[in-house]
């Protein structure tokens, strides 16, 4: 999100309430709590529709997935936003599912199937809640440069995957798809370029929107919304009982660790933001705790990794409304709409192409968010950061450029190696810790934390 340049407000003095923890009269907070709500909105649904394409599941099962994540979604605001004893960092944090975390979990799927994608996500859930106690020194191997790598090789990935919603299984793909999905392309970016501020952040909704009834009146696709109504709970293991592989769910293992990363740098961000001072080896487990649980909730109901969003810390930014309350009202409301059955089934009959344009957006967002982090490290001809990126990218790019290289290979090496996130960030990470000069800057060079993917 594009946001007036602001200036965080000063840290309130200790003793002092801060703004995070002002409470809010209901006439307002239920606006602004709505306000939260459409600015991520788009993200739970483009994901829900792109794992369900991906998987050929049917309509019933997609509304089910879209309930699940919606709740997920609600609870996981409702728990970052009050917190629980040592869970939650008492923030105005929203909870998505993770973009770059479902693409690993759909490569997981495609190659070894949907019960041990759905074992690597509690298994990742629970390294990130064990190496918790370890957190500044786990937090250390992902420096701008590393964190990098691995997001513009999920980007890459995705947008690969993404396609296949548009050609189909086998590549090919129909004119009549392949306008459907650009002409949603099209809309998606004409929303951001004509709206401004809060309203931006609906873009994908709006291009999903037009898409589907630019199909509905040319007949470019079908908008069939799933049969039911009323309210309902969501299936439980709805991909049946989970398989429990380390080495199948070594993508998603790497990845849980690098979110430690991104959690610092979002904590930190939303205290400054909200008039907290900030406190990340206090803050950060209590965030990264939160995400653990919810995501272990998430597994079990067939979603992949939940992680906290940026969207609400812009939004903060921009009303000037800093009150975790607010973004706890926002989680009310996600229940609210997780548990109304007829919204999530009439969203189901969104058509593939449509999902698959809105993927591509934000797929290639994903991949444009990995050059940014490249930027912050230090790529200078005097250091070691160029070599250790393109030696990375080049391990992270040759699975997806050349599928067969390591077919020759035992099957633990082809899962390694064959993983182009795996091998690119475990490149990284290892050429990082190698070349770093002693003493003095790291040669990843500084920067900003990163933001989430």
């Amino acid at each position: 999100m594009t946001t007036a340049p602001a200036t965080p407000p000063a840290p309130a003095p200790a003793g002092a309430s801060a703004p995070v923890d002002a409470r809010v009269p209901l006439r307002r907070l239920a606006p602004l709590a709505a306000q939260h709500v459409l600015a991520m909105i788009a993200a739970p649904v483009s994901t829900v529709f792109l794992v369900s394409g991906t998987l050929r599941m049917p309509a019933g099962a997609t509304a089910s997935l879209l309930s699940a994540v919606l709740l997920l979604c609600g609870a996981g605001a409702l728990l970052q936003s009050l917190g629980v004893g040592r869970i939650g960092g008492r923030l105005p944090f929203v909870m998505l599912p993770g973009g770059a975390a479902t693409a690993l979990f759909l490569q997981i799927a495609q190659e070894h199937g949907a019960p041990t994608a759905t074992g690597a996500v509690l298994l990742a859930a629970g390294l990130l809640l064990a190496v918790l106690p370890l957190y500044a020194r786990v937090v250390r191997l992902f420096p701008p440069l590393v964190m990098g790598v691995t997001v513009l090789l999920i980007g890459i990935a995705m947008i690969r995957v993404a396609a296949r919603l548009v050609t189909g299984p086998d590549g090919t793909g129909e004119p009549r798809a392949v306008l459907l999905a650009a002409i949603t392309v099209a809309a998606t970016a004409a929303a951001y370029v004509l709206l401004r501020g809060v309203r931006r952040q609906t873009s994908v909704l709006l291009g999903m929107a037009a898409g589907t009834a630019v199909a509905v009146v040319t007949g470019l696709g079908d908008f069939t919304p799933a049969a039911g109504g009323g309210f309902a709970l969501p299936a439980f293991l709805p991909f049946g009982t989970p398989r429990f592989d380390v080495l199948a769910a070594l993508p998603l293992l790497v990845f849980s660790l690098t979110t430690l990363a991104e959690i610092t740098g979002q904590t930190v961000l939303n205290s400054e933001t909200v008039g907290r001072r900030p406190e990340p080896a206090r803050d950060v487990p209590r965030v990264a705790r939160a995400d653990a649980l919810v995501s272990l909730a998430g597994g079990l109901f067939g979603t992949s990794l939940m992680v906290t969003s940026a969207e609400n810390i812009g939004i903060g930014r921009l009303t000037g409304v800093r009150s975790r309350f607010v973004t706890a009202g926002s989680g009310v409301l996600l229940v609210a709409l997780g548990l109304a059955t007829p919204v999530s089934r009439a969203l189901a009959g969104i058509p593939e192409a449509v999902v698959g344009g809105s993927s591509l957006v934000v797929y290639a967002v994903i991949a444009v968010l990995g050059v940014d982090m490249l930027r912050r490290a230090d790529l200078s001809a005097t250091g070691h950061g160029t070599l250790t990126a393109a030696l990375a990218l080049t391990a992270g790019l040759l699975p997806l450029l050349a599928p067969d290289l390591y077919a020759g290979f035992p099957s633990w090496a082809r899962t390694i190696l064959g993983s182009g996130v795996v091998a690119g960030t475990l490149t990284a990470v290892v050429l990082t810790a190698l070349l770093r000069p002693r003493g003095g800057r790291d040669a990843d060079g500084g920067g900003d934390p990163p933001s989430r993917p």
